[in-house]
């Protein structure tokens, strides 16, 4: 079994969530297994069947190192390519939907603008806020605090960077 009730897992299109059952379901003629997952944050019950949890992309926490390696992503220079911006904003969502902490931290510091820089249109707040989000809930997840916090240590870094 890859994960028991109570463990925190990241499904790459909806963040952190906790698998609250496993339970087994009549379908079309079918009996599945399903792994039950709640998303707090979205008020969401995610079924995913223990036999595509893999494929789906469905994974545990990320390690510390992990995480440690995101964090110092957040460090580096900003990467913005000179390409359209509805060009560079689908590669933002599919970087944020892989569920990969590190491309999720490459688009957080893409986005994020400091003190002194121009505003950013609305599209790129909402893209920059999902990304810093869903990093900050993985990040409490993995330090075991909550979200306020990991929030603000991402915002410390971006502004220390």
């Amino acid at each position: 079994m890859l994960f028991k009730p109570g463990d925190f897992v990241v499904y790459p299109t909806h963040g952190v969530g906790k698998v609250v059952s496993i339970e087994i379901q009549e379908i079309a003629g079918y009996k599945l297994k399903l792994f039950v997952i709640s998303f707090d944050r979205d008020r969401m019950t995610l079924r995913v069947p223990v036999s595509k949890a893999t494929t789906s992309g469905l994974r545990r926490l990320s390690s510390r190192k992990k995480m440690d390696n995101a964090m110092e992503t957040l460090k580096g220079r900003a990467r913005v390519k000179r390409t359209m911006w509805s060009r560079r904003a689908q590669e933002y969502e599919a970087k944020i939907n892989s569920g990969d902490p590190i491309f999720i931290a490459e688009v957080v510091r893409d986005l994020h603008r400091k003190a002194g820089q121009p505003d950013q249109s609305f599209s790129e707040r909402q893209i920059f806020e999902s990304a810093r989000d869903r990093l900050a809930h993985e990040l409490a997840a993995v330090e075991k605090t909550d979200l306020e916090v990991a929030t603000e240590k991402l915002e410390e870094l971006l502004q220390a960077a």
